[in-house]
């Protein structure tokens, strides 16, 4: 019987392929010591309860502590969840993560008055205060949001008990985590070769890329064949957290779950609408693309794992990381010397964490606490898309960096709006920086179809995932049960709305909603549509105006959440309120679809 490939053990992976997590804290035993400190510490909340309106050295002074607080228990948090992700089979850390959100949890409760007092405070009153000498200006953008959110905010009683339920409104999350990182195991394929390897998250798109047919078939089919074996015990933890979203939407007096999460950043429900409405009066696109792709891998009949083997496979070359990271630093130079700056920090500080192993987290983020320095996971598999995720990554990081270099901790948490747009605009210079660099045809049609497979990924599909999410939500309000039979029904029409009849859109792919995570943060993909509609327009600005708009980028990456992100992005050079920015975008994948037919003759 052939030998099976296995995959490394966390202690296995050499040092220079993790992160330096000893930059937050340089061992378990001080995050204890830390932990002991904060919990102690939370008492003094009630130092300050019932007095906030007495005078300005009060309310700042509250503010002051929360902010200090938070703080710490980021960096609590953020120790523990990166070491659990890196080997979510690590029990102790798995325990530190649990406990971490606890002290999450009693903060929230223990400060949950906050919002409530200020805003008991008569106006004149705290008129008054906010203009006294001892007043704190670098609060007055966060007194300015608890005064927004006055609507939504309960009486402390109310507030306190919210914040009680917290943690245990994370569960459907939590479980879903460890279902899918921990204790799902999937089975071995033949690869290229005939050997068999096994099957895990990092691995499944490097096997959908394969140039053999075979190959594809089985990793699709072994990956909804696991996750089908539990579709009833996904869709119970996707319909728990469905409820918990509307949960505290109703309990904060707003009409749906999406109106919650959307007002989070201030941001106009009619934005998703207009996504939607946009990217379908868009779809002949993709059915013109997915014919293109039948056509050149010459197939009767194009499968959904068919969609993202390269076109021009010969030209899918492995590249080392090292040379990931100087071909990222070459496509950000339009950026200037001070973000090519940061970028190397990053990559000789051992941000990044890419090598792959057992239990390690499927995907990749960046995240990291303030005040130390942002991190990124992800599992290196040596391909084109690899590096584009590297790009990404570090895009959301520098976004994270400059924002923490240039605001206090309240103001500097971005909103999670923008948090896809520095990410995408490195994608979007990347791909120009590849495309300008190759007078290979060959070359150049593989770049153009991996923009391609990205834009589909990115913009079609969310936008996809977006609908089905808004569907499930309505339905479950409505109160009808998402039953797995239920969810594949919706999602499986979907497929067939977005694709088109030029797929088969096979019964596996129905599964598909019980595998995303990113379901599990409600209403959060939307805004990977948005983001890249956005730094399309980011990009081409910043390669063709040059330093204007390279200052006005960097004063966006540095905002934080001193402005609604609607503005920031506004005052950057792009107004996300029509739907011209995703019309351009679309724009730009019509182009790169024709030119690509061009080269390949169809």
């Amino acid at each position: 019987m052939d030998e099976i490939r296995r995959i490394r053990k966390r202690e296995e992976v050499p040092r220079e392929e993790t992160w330096a997590t000893e930059d937050i804290f340089p061992d378990d035993a001080a995050w204890e010591a830390e932990f002991k400190a904060v919990k102690e510490e939370l008492k003094g909340y009630g130092d300050f309860k019932g007095r906030l309106g007495a005078s300005a050295g009060a309310l700042y002074g509250v503010l002051r502590f929360d902010a200090m607080i938070g703080e710490r228990l980021d960096r609590l948090y953020s120790y523990a969840h990166l070491n659990s992700d890196a080997d979510t089979n690590n029990q102790k850390y798995q325990q530190m993560v649990g406990k971490a959100a606890g002290l999450c949890a009693a903060a929230s409760a223990a400060s949950a008055y906050i919002p409530s007092e200020i805003l008991a405070i008569p106006e004149e009153q705290l008129d008054a205060l906010r203009a006294s000498e001892e007043a704190d200006r670098e609060f007055d953008i966060s007194l300015d949001e608890v005064l927004r959110k006055k609507a939504h905010t309960r009486s402390p009683e109310v507030e306190e008990l919210l914040a009680d339920a917290s943690e245990m409104a994370g569960g459907p999350s939590r479980i879903f985590q460890m279902f899918n990182n921990a204790d799902t195991r999937f089975p071995a394929i033949p690869n290229e070769e005939g050997q068999l390897e096994e099957l895990t998250h990092g691995r499944y798109i490097r096997f959908l890329e394969s140039g053999n047919r075979n190959v594809r078939r089985a990793a699709f089919k072994a990956m909804y064949e696991t996750f089908g074996r539990h579709k009833n015990t996904l869709a119970a933890a996707f319909q728990a957290n469905v409820k918990q979203a509307w949960f505290y939407a109703k309990a904060r007096r707003y009409p749906s779950s999406r109106a919650f999460y959307m007002d989070d950043a201030d941001v106009p429900e009619q934005v998703y609408d207009t996504l939607i409405e946009t990217v379908r009066e868009s779809l002949p696109l993709m059915y013109r693309y997915v014919e293109l792709r039948k056509k050149v891998l010459g197939l009767s009949e194009l499968h959904l794992y068919d969609l993202y083997t390269p076109l021009v496979p010969q030209a899918g070359r492995r590249i080392p990381y090292g040379e990931a990271k100087e071909l990222v630093k070459e496509a950000l130079a339009p950026l200037g010397d001070e973000y090519l700056a940061a970028l190397e920090k990053g990559f000789s500080e051992r941000w990044v964490d890419y090598g792959e192993n057992e239990g390690k987290r499927s995907g990749a983020y960046s995240g990291g606490p303030y005040g130390v320095h942002p991190y990124v996971l992800m599992s290196y598999q040596g391909n084109l898309d690899s590096v584009f995720t590297l790009a990404h990554e570090m895009g959301h990081a520098m976004h994270s960096y400059f924002s923490g270099e240039s605001q206090n901790y309240p103001n500097a948490q971005y909103r999670i709006f923008v948090a896809e747009v520095a990410s995408t605009c490195n994608e979007n210079l990347l791909n120009r920086y590849l495309l300008e660099h190759t007078s290979d045809p060959m070359e150049r049609a593989y770049i153009l179809n991996h923009f391609l497979d990205g834009f589909k990924g990115t913009v079609f599909r969310q936008t996809m995932f977006a609908e089905f999410e808004k569907t499930a939500h309505d339905l479950s309000r409505a109160g009808e049960v998402l039953t797995a039979e239920r969810l594949c029904g919706i999602y499986k029409k979907l497929n067939e709305d977005y694709f088109g009849d030029g797929v088969v859109i096979d019964d596996e792919i129905a599964l598909e909603w019980a595998r995303i995570p990113h379901f599990y943060r409600p209403f959060y993909v939307y805004q990977y549509a948005t983001g890249f509609s956005a730094a399309t327009a980011l990009s081409e600005r910043i390669l063709s105006e040059g330093g204007d708009a390279v200052r006005d980028y960097m004063g966006f990456l540095r905002g934080g959440c001193t402005r609604p992100p609607i503005r920031l992005l506004a005052d950057a050079g792009v107004d996300m309120r029509s739907p011209e920015a995703v019309r351009k975008a679309m724009g730009a994948f019509g182009e790169a679809l024709t030119e690509l037919c061009e080269i390949l003759k169809n």
